[in-house]
């Protein structure tokens, strides 16, 4: 198959790795690098047959629509809330994500931020380095055994999580849009969930219908005894409601690894003491983006060998 054949579009920098093997296999335009990038669409938009994308960038619609032979899409990541499925669809448009690959390790920071809040790690990490407990106690935390966790979203990785709560020995409830052959208790909706649990943890799509789901009714119902643990995206919080109940103590804290404007992180997300924060690196292990970055490379490959992504949704 010759260069000209494989066209490939990559929308924002991807991993070194991956983006070496791309270059080697195909005919890579890397949209980031071109200063004036309606111009290159204008020029060669009709030569794309594939593009390459992560989960929290995705693909404008209307950058589709000037790119009529693109027939395939990519996404490094589980996220297509930033893609219109609905239109690729209609186009015939195949769109692969890196499902099952990220599971664990997103489980995993999920376990992590909650027992690290609950346990008051950093500033104990940062009391026994500073040599501080020469001269002074150290002050309690909180048990996370036995306490209540509720998951909103019941996919792949919320029943991650649950395992990990399970083993923790903590209560799980959940919502999700249908009832799961699962041991736990299903809410109504997320007030209800938020109002069962101790740690109320987000593992539930960025999609529209859950835009800013978690606002001030449903910080309330959490309560000064809760906390709020988000790995799925910034966009399900309403910020602004979440920052004035941490701001007032209506809840006891949050953990978050996801913002409404990453890489920004509000000002004041990040002067408030009942805050954990990561730079959205749930996935981010050697092996688990080493298995994403081969998922996407072998999804382009087998788009361009027999036409089949090998794991299209």
């Amino acid at each position: 198959m010759s260069h000209a054949q494989s066209s490939i579009l990559i929308i924002q920098p991807l991993m070194p790795q991956l983006d070496e093997k791309l270059s080697q296999h195909f005919d890579c335009h890397r949209l980031y690098d071109y200063q004036d990038p309606a111009q290159f669409l204008q020029q060669h938009g009709e030569e794309i047959r594939g593009i390459v994308t992560r989960g929290d960038v995705g693909v404008e619609t209307a950058l589709l629509e000037q790119l009529p032979a693109c027939k395939a899409i990519a996404v490094f990541g589980v996220g297509t809330d930033r893609i219109d499925l609905g239109y690729t669809k209609a186009q015939g448009i195949q769109v692969s994500i890196t499902s099952d690959i990220l599971t664990d390790d997103v489980a995993d920071l999920a376990m992590t931020l909650t027992l690290g809040f609950t346990r008051n790690l950093v500033a104990y990490h940062q009391f026994a380095r500073s040599g501080a407990w020469e001269n002074t106690g150290v002050t309690l935390s909180s048990k996370a055994s036995g306490k209540r966790m509720g998951i909103a979203g019941l996919g792949a990785i919320g029943k991650a999580i649950a395992r990990r709560a399970e083993a923790f020995g903590m209560e799980v409830a959940y919502t999700a849009r249908s009832a799961k052959d699962v041991p736990y208790k299903r809410c109504e909706n997320i007030e209800q969930l938020a109002a069962f649990s101790d740690f109320l943890v987000l593992a539930l799509p960025g999609s529209p219908e859950n835009l800013q789901l978690v606002d001030a009714k449903v910080l309330a119902a959490l309560g000064q005894e809760g906390v709020l643990i988000n790995i799925a995206r910034g966009t399900v919080v309403n910020e602004s409601d979440l920052i004035h109940a941490l701001q007032q103590r209506t809840i006891k804290g949050a953990a978050l690894d996801v913002f409404s404007h990453e890489p920004m992180i509000h000002p004041a997300l990040r002067e408030l003491d009942n805050v954990l924060l990561t730079p959205h690196i749930a996935s981010a292990t050697h092996e688990t983006r080493e298995a994403m970055s081969n998922n996407v490379f072998e999804n382009m490959l087998g788009f361009f060998s027999s036409g089949k992504m090998l794991t299209a949704i």
